[in-house]
Formats: C-alpha cells, sequence, structure tokens
C-alpha cells in the first residue's frame, strides 16, 4: 500500500481483503431488504444488520464513528442520508434508504440501498430506479487511465437524461480502504476528465443521492439526520469497487456487479470468486 497524492493505493491482497468486507455489507443488506416492512421499526433493522455483521466475524464501520449510535444510517422519505435508527416505525409507502458498512482485518467495505416499504407510489419507485441505475452508469464509465470526473460525469448525464430529479451536492462518494472515508471525494456531477488519474489499487465509493424537488438540505437538530428542505422524498445507492485490467470490480455486490455491467455491455473484471 502506498499514497498517490493523498490517494490510498491497493495492493492485489489489499483488495482481496476489500472484497471480504464487500461481501459481508452486501449480504448484510440483501437481509435488510427482506427484512424490511410496515409495522418494523429502524431500531430493529440496525440490530438484525448489527449482529450479522458481527456473525460475519466482521465490526460495522459506522458504530461510534464520530458518537454515531447505529450499525446502519436508516433514512426514511424526505430524509437523505445519515438517518439515526431507532423507533420510528416503518409504514405502508415509505421509501427507506439503509447505509451499511463492515470492517473486516482493517479493511472496509460501504454501501446502499433503497427499499420501498409495502405499496409505495410508482413516481417513488421510478426514483429509486434511477438512483441506482445512474451509480452503474458511472462504474461503466471508469476506465484505467480516465479521470475521477469520467465517474461522476456518467451519473450526472444520466439522471439528467432521464428525469428533472435533484442531485445532492453536499454529500459525495469517496476513497475508501484501511478507513472508510479517504481521498479522494466522487461527486455525482461534473465535466469528464478532471481529477485524479484511475489508477490499479484506487477504491472507491460511488453513492449518488436524488431528491423528487429540489438538492437543497439541512442536518436536524440530531446533528446527523439530512432531509431535503422542500420535504420532498429522496433516495441514496452506493456501492464500493475497484478497477482491474480486466474492467471494474464491485466489491460489494454479492456478483462483483457482474450482471448490471454485462446489461451495459462492460465486462466486469474480478480478482477472485
Amino acid at each position: 500500500m502506498f499514497r498517490d497524492r493523498g490517494i490510498e493505493i491497493k495492493t492485489r491482497e489489499q483488495i482481496l481483503a476489500m472484497r471480504k468486507a464487500g461481501l459481508v455489507v452486501g449480504r448484510t443488506l440483501e437481509l435488510l431488504r427482506g427484512a424490511v416492512r410496515a409495522g418494523i421499526t429502524t431500531g430493529e433493522l440496525d440490530a438484525i444488520a448489527e449482529d450479522n455483521i458481527r456473525s460475519s466475524g466482521a465490526t460495522p464501520s459506522f458504530k461510534g464513528y464520530h458518537g454515531f449510535t447505529g450499525s446502519i444510517c436508516a433514512s426514511v422519505n424526505d430524509e437523505i442520508v445519515h438517518g439515526i435508527p431507532g423507533d420510528r416505525v416503518l409504514a405502508d409507502g415509505d421509501l427507506i434508504s439503509i447505509d451499511c458498512g463492515a470492517i473486516v482485518d482493517g479493511w472496509h467495505g460501504d454501501a446502499a440501498i433503497t427499499v420501498p416499504v409495502g405499496d409505495v407510489d410508482a413516481e417513488l419507485l421510478e426514483l429509486a430506479r434511477i438512483c441506482e441505475e445512474s451509480m452503474w452508469r458511472g462504474f461503466a464509465a471508469a476506465r484505467l487511465g480516465g479521470r475521477l470526473s469520467d465517474i461522476s460525469a456518467a451519473v450526472e448525464a444520466h439522471v439528467r437524461a432521464n428525469s428533472s430529479y435533484g442531485i445532492v451536492e453536499d454529500f459525495v462518494g469517496h476513497g475508501i480502504g484501511s478507513a472508510m472515508h479517504q481521498p479522494p471525494n466522487v461527486p455525482n456531477f461534473g465535466r469528464p476528465g478532471r481529477g485524479p488519474k484511475l489508477v490499479e489499487g484506487m477504491a472507491l465509493a460511488v453513492e449518488p443521492m436524488l431528491t423528487l424537488g429540489k438538492q437543497d438540505n439541512h442536518t436536524l437538530e440530531d446533528d446527523w439526520t439530512v432531509v431535503t428542505d422542500d420535504g420532498r422524498y429522496a433516495a441514496h445507492t452506493e456501492h464500493t469497487f475497484t478497477l482491474t485490467p480486466a474492467g471494474p470490480w464491485v466489491l460489494t455486490a454479492l456478483d462483483g456487479g457482474e450482471a448490471k455491467l454485462a446489461e451495459l455491455g462492460i465486462k466486469f473484471g474480478a480478482l477472485a470468486d
């Protein structure tokens, strides 16, 4: 491992260690996806996540991070990110974004999903769909030797071409590895061909956050939960990925991203599995 302009460059073995953490995150999120229902509390979802992370031999990344009390972030409806899990009861028609992180042998994985609760309005399902698709477009635009903003531009282009959603600018993706948040920042907007060169050994968390209305937001008095100013609903999707000579490898996707990348005509570049 070394650093290039503050960016942590991992060895093959370290990327493989990150894959172990990524699989814990991916499996935990799939468990939570199945557990989401009207009547469950966000605190109960958090307990399921912590139990699964710890029973997998991992440590929750979020718990205790700058005082955060949960093992997941549970952001409901107009909450964009960083919702604190607790006694809130999910109701039919809600939209919940669940962000999860895990550490295995000192290496981090970080991912998020947006899940409908029961019978959800079609416009909310479309918001979640475009949010997830824009993330995959970002991965598909990444090439060794390319630039970081190629990812950002691809995310923005897909959102703009398919919707009038707000793209949250105050919160962005990030480098990840031996710490959860590292340089460089990965915005969800911008022009291509700018920023650090994409090289083997980089690992990035790409995480679009979209809103039905304007992207303007504020943080609640709990100093964590970020909500839209206009009260419109939001969606958040995230995966951790790296680039190999063969292509992108999505470390927090259970199949490494193979299926979704294939839909876009991109070969995935797994080092293992």
